[in-house]
């Protein structure tokens, strides 16, 4: 799985370093690191991290078959 963050447009509210902390951390307090190439063990987590970030700086390719799909515009469905 791959993940791409737009730096300039991240604004550093950290929700993804909260929701999958093990790809994604706060250097500093603005400045975010994080693993392109996450584990696919953390397919569930990443799924909402990405849905999370206010500002929908973050885009993974192969979330297609998360427990919690991410939608249009970042939206997470259960499938309720």
């Amino acid at each position: 799985m791959r993940l791409v963050v737009d730096l300039n447009k991240c604004q550093g509210y950290a929700q993804c370093a909260f929701l999958a902390p093990d790809v994604f951390a706060m250097h500093g307090e603005e400045s975010l690191v994080y693993n392109p190439r996450a584990d696919e063990g953390q397919r569930e987590r990443l799924a909402r991290a990405v849905a999370a970030c206010p500002v929908g700086a973050i885009t993974a390719d192969g979330l297609e078959g998360a427990g919690a799909a991410a939608g249009p515009a970042g939206e997470v469905s259960d499938g309720r």
